[in-house]
């Protein structure tokens, strides 16, 4: 929400703005709230990269919990500048996120082994190639709501054959921080008028990463619980200072 401060970054070139006042509280951060409001999502992710590594869960899911950061990294640029070539550093990696999720999600069936990742990585360089060129504006959300909408059928089948009640709550979790993070993003760009006259702004936008950084989380806890099921291995959800959950295998010495 642009202010007329005077920028480090210059005048804003992105598509997007968010209902917040730029150039607040530094000359160098457009949107304070929006940018820190990333940081919960590196942290998380960076724990279940961790619990990856160091319990040996295929390379899939360390690449996954690695594009949450480089999504989260690619947003702190987009927010803090506002410029339309760190616009695109926000919004390529959701797609190429989201072409990951697609791929864990349906590879355990896919009877051709290499090529489904193949084409989800030409379809990834592809756009982000075009990307690099195109505005797509209301194009690009139409696309990437496509993408999200292709993995929910895949993710309510995990649900329905997962019998652990653990499991199952993350799945619940996962759900509840999307329509909370979704409502808190219309809430935002919809009503942001309204909200400017209050005395205190909600900041929605910032809502939104704060609730799908967790929402990313429980997702890929889910999926790696799911996995690991799959392949044998005696999954167990359990809490970290009883709190925040993770998976915990066994896997067979033959393993």
């Amino acid at each position: 929400m642009a202010d007329g401060i005077s920028s480090f970054w210059g005048p804003v070139t992105s598509s997007i703005e968010c209902c917040e006042k730029n150039y607040s509280y530094s000359s160098y951060i457009a949107e304070f709230y929006n940018t820190i409001s990333n940081i919960p999502t590196i942290l998380l992710a960076l724990i279940g990269l961790i619990n990856a590594l160091r319990q040996l869960f295929e390379k899939r899911f360390s690449v996954l919990h690695i594009s949450n950061m480089i999504l989260a990294f690619g947003s702190m640029l987009y927010h803090a500048t506002l410029q339309s070539v760190q616009q695109q550093s926000d919004e390529t990696p959701m797609v190429w996120e989201m072409l990951l999720y697609m791929y864990i999600l349906y590879s355990p069936d896919w009877h051709y082994r290499s090529t489904m990742p193949t084409f989800l990585f030409l379809y990834g360089a592809f756009f982000a190639i075009v990307h690099a060129f195109v505005r797509f504006g209301i194009g690009f959300k139409v696309h990437y709501g496509i993408l999200c909408l292709l993995c929910i059928p895949r993710m309510y089948k995990y649900y329905i054959y997962t019998q652990d009640v653990s499991a199952k709550r993350l799945a619940k979790l996962y759900l509840a921080t999307l329509v909370l993070g979704s409502l808190c993003w219309l809430c935002d760009h919809f009503f942001c008028k309204e909200m400017s006259r209050w005395p205190i702004n909600p900041q929605g936008h910032a809502l939104w990463h704060v609730f799908m950084g967790f929402n990313s989380y429980f997702a890929n806890t889910f999926l790696m619980f799911c996995r690991a099921q799959q392949r044998g291995w005696a999954p167990k959800i359990v809490h970290f200072m009883g709190v925040l959950p993770f998976v915990n295998i066994e896997k067979p010495k033959t393993q």
